[in-house]
């Protein structure tokens, strides 16, 4: 596939640019094929390009020196990161890493203030993008203190069918429980029970290696009922 194919179908806002500015991203932008595990940007590295995920699933993540690692959100094909550290020219906050075989984009930092010049579609388009991180690292930090384990798992997986974030993705997204229980914080065997449970409620199927949303409303409200702090539900 040429790389202007895969653009149009994993970068919903290369749709938005012209001719000039598409050929200014397919000239400047570069694809690397990463393993599982690897380190696609580290924390504290001054952010010099906007990343892509055009194949594959990476997550975002902070540790801190006693090796405690977590994981802040998922980001599937279609999802393009980073550019709070590129508006600001800070560095990372963040590691971002690949959780299986990727293939991942870098839009160089030069010729992504060249199209924030050049593209008022472009702006726009990421100027929603922020609106919702924004809106989704909010309702993420409600949900990791106040919902149970399977609230969460469904909360979880209704961000990484973001139609906004991860436009073109569908309905069915290719995930093992294991890697559901990393994005959730919770173990591979937690992240079954709640994804079983879920499936019950008629909310989704669990496929082989893969989830497919049937009600993605429900999974965002799922568990807000019974705001349980997960603390006090073990005890």
């Amino acid at each position: 596939m040429q790389l202007a194919d895969s653009l149009q179908l994993a970068a919903a806002w290369f749709r938005v640019l012209n001719a000039e500015q598409q050929s200014r991203v397919e000239r400047d932008l570069s694809v690397q094929q990463v393993v599982a595990g690897s380190i696609i940007e580290r924390k504290g590295e001054l952010a010099q390009a906007w990343i892509g995920v055009l194949a594959g699933l990476v997550k975002v993540s902070v540790g801190n020196a006693e090796g405690k690692v977590a994981s802040l959100t998922g980001v599937p094909a279609g999802g393009w990161i980073g550019e709070g550290s590129l508006l600001k020219r800070e560095v990372r906050k963040y590691d971002i890493v690949a959780l299986r075989d990727s293939v991942v984009a870098r839009l160089p930092a030069p010729a992504f203030d060249w199209l924030l010049d050049n593209s008022i579609p472009f702006n726009r388009y990421l100027l929603h993008q922020l609106n919702e991180r924004v809106a989704q690292f909010i309702g993420k930090a409600e949900y990791d203190r106040l919902l149970d384990p399977d609230a969460r798992v469904a909360r979880c997986l209704a961000e990484l069918f973001n139609p906004l974030l991860y436009p073109g993705m569908g309905m069915r997204l290719t995930i093992t429980q294991e890697e559901v229980g990393y994005l959730a914080r919770v173990s591979r065997q937690r992240a079954n029970q709640a994804l079983r449970k879920l499936e019950e409620a008629g909310l989704l199927n669990v496929e082989y290696g893969a989830v497919r949303v049937l009600d993605l409303d429900g999974l965002k409200q799922y568990g807000s009922d019974r705001s349980t702090v997960e603390g006090e539900h073990a005890a």
